[in-house]
């Protein structure tokens, strides 16, 4: 059996986890294990099996090194889960406060006490359109997916899907740990001068980054793969003013690094947090997954303001490059 530990980093001094920092820790778990994962842009799995035997303690004797020596070489502290496969890890280190450890026993009792009243939106493969579906039947928790017949779950989300549903229901995850180094990635973030209440302004800061990281998308040059880059994910973090850090990913339909598709993006995510009255204090956004323009495809619009938009782009590209990133701004963000 497996012992698969995650962990969700961040900064002992509250602040957003840099590139750097989040490479270094990667690096930390490579030396105690080959089997580590990244999942940007602040977390990673490791299967910890043969690290246990190697160093003769416990998966939570373990997790304590590995937090001590991330604080003292990357200033970066973790909140840590523990269980029998990924998806199991991943929710416990979700439960799990900074700074601490928390372990599922290896025993489906305690596998099934630990899911049963979590919604069913907890386990991995069920989105909104299924969870929408299983909650129509009255299946709102993943204790009474457990409990449902097998031929119920098949016919009411197919056959494939059900029986995947059910198993994770019951605590079963056949994904391994796929070891990898971190995609690459670009990152850009608004501090605001005081804690900001205002969704506009939160608004107007997201706009601001995606045309940032537009541009820096568009011109970035690396020595291997020449200029111009797309990126396939988004990623959100919101730091509130208690430091209360919210994240949220999506995977874009098709690569782009054209700013108006990162906006939308971007504002999505942003209503996807439902935040009211939050007091804010920074907003970053990170376009993960790049690859060279060139290898991409695109799929062609009718409609003549995408056009027009991606034409305005590229003048502006030309503007920025020759009389310096500030030349030129949206009417909005210059006001």
């Amino acid at each position: 059996m497996s012992t698969v530990m995650c962990l969700r980093l961040h900064p002992a001094d509250g602040g957003p986890l840099g590139a750097d920092a989040y490479a270094g820790v990667l690096a930390l778990l490579g030396g105690i294990t080959p089997a580590v994962q990244a999942l940007p842009p602040d977390a990673a799995l490791a299967d910890v099996r043969a690290a246990l035997r190697y160093f003769g303690c416990d998966a939570a004797g373990l997790a304590a090194v590995i937090r001590v020596r991330s604080l003292a070489l990357h200033g970066v502290d973790a909140a840590v889960g523990v269980a029998g496969n990924p998806m199991l890890a991943r929710a416990a280190a979700r439960e799990a406060r900074p700074g601490a450890t928390l372990v599922i026993p290896d025993e489906p009792v305690a596998v099934r006490e630990f899911l049963a009243g979590k919604p069913v939106t907890a386990l991995d493969g069920v989105g909104p359109k299924a969870a929408r579906t299983l909650c129509s039947y009255g299946l709102d928790s993943v204790g009474r997916v457990a409990a449902a017949p097998p031929a119920a779950l098949r016919r009411i989300l197919g056959a494939r899907l059900g029986r995947e549903v059910q198993e994770r229901a019951l605590g079963i995850d056949r994904t391994p740990v796929r070891p990898g180094a971190a995609a690459r990635a670009i990152a850009a973030e608004r501090t605001f001068e005081r804690d900001e209440l205002d969704p506009v302004r939160h608004r107007r800061a997201l706009l601001s980054l995606t045309e940032e990281l537009g541009a820096k998308l568009r011109t970035l040059r690396t020595q291997e793969q020449g200029a111009g880059q797309v990126c396939r994910t988004l990623s959100l973090t919101v730091r509130c003013a208690d430091r209360t850090t919210l994240t949220r990913t999506r995977t874009l339909a098709e690569p782009t690094a054209h700013s108006a598709t990162l906006t939308a993006t971007a504002y999505a995510l942003y209503a996807g947090l439902g935040l009211q009255r939050a007091r804010v204090r920074t907003l970053s956004l990170r376009a993960e997954d790049l690859t060279p323009a060139e290898r991409a495809t695109r799929q062609l619009s009718l409609d003549p303001e995408d056009d027009k938009a991606r034409r305005l782009e590229a003048v502006t590209d030309r503007v920025r490059a020759r009389f310096g990133p500030h030349a030129i701004a949206r009417g909005t963000l210059a006001a």
